[in-house]
């Protein structure tokens, strides 16, 4: 029997292995959406914008797709960056930056990641969908140079900042890690993998 294809909708090999790991092992054939599929990311929420991701990827390969969205959210900031924490700023170092200014006034440091998932049919119908958060502090300067807002994230959890985390501990702790766990079972229900 012929596995399943699996299309997740990013463009980015990284984080596409990353979401096949988190996963789990399952006899599936996992693709990254085509590379000229862009989608414009215009929900208000992050589960919209992984449902439009997930939508489109479906209907342009006809195969089970999964999308994901997240951001990171300051309470001091009220939630923000999030949505728009991938256009923040141009780059991470200046993300970093306008984020440490945004706090500079802020002894109160409390943040999470949050992660939406969805689950598309090869027919476009958004069927299973799971949230994942992260909670931590954000740091007075980057745990280590060159970093993004990943940087400034410290895991109370696992005593490093979210950048720092291995894989074991994105898949366990990270928001995007939680949301695949919940996602997972459902997953293979729908696909007939139980």
């Amino acid at each position: 029997m012929a596995r399943p294809t699996l299309t997740i909708a990013s463009g980015n090999p990284i984080k596409v292995a990353e979401i096949e790991a988190m996963l789990g092992p399952l006899p599936l054939e996992v693709r990254r959406q085509p590379s000229d599929l862009e989608v414009e990311e215009t929900g208000a929420s992050y589960l919209e914008n992984a449902r439009l991701k997930a939508r489109a990827a479906a209907q342009r390969t006809g195969h089970w797709t999964l999308a994901d969205d997240s951001g990171l959210e300051v309470d001091a900031l009220d939630g923000a960056p999030g949505l728009y924490s991938a256009r923040f700023a141009p780059s991470d170092a200046d993300k970093v930056s306008r984020l440490l200014e945004a706090l500079k006034n802020h002894p109160y440091r409390s943040a999470r990641f949050r992660s939406a998932m969805v689950l598309c049919s090869p027919q476009g119908e958004c069927l299973e969908e799971a949230e994942g958060l992260c909670w931590g502090e954000m740091l007075q300067a980057p745990a280590y140079p060159g970093g993004g807002l990943e940087s400034l994230f410290w895991v109370r959890e696992a005593q490093c900042s979210y950048g720092e985390l291995n894989p074991a501990q994105l898949a366990r702790l990270g928001s995007r890690g939680k949301a695949a766990r919940t996602l997972a079972p459902r997953l293979r229900r729908r696909l007939g993998l139980d």
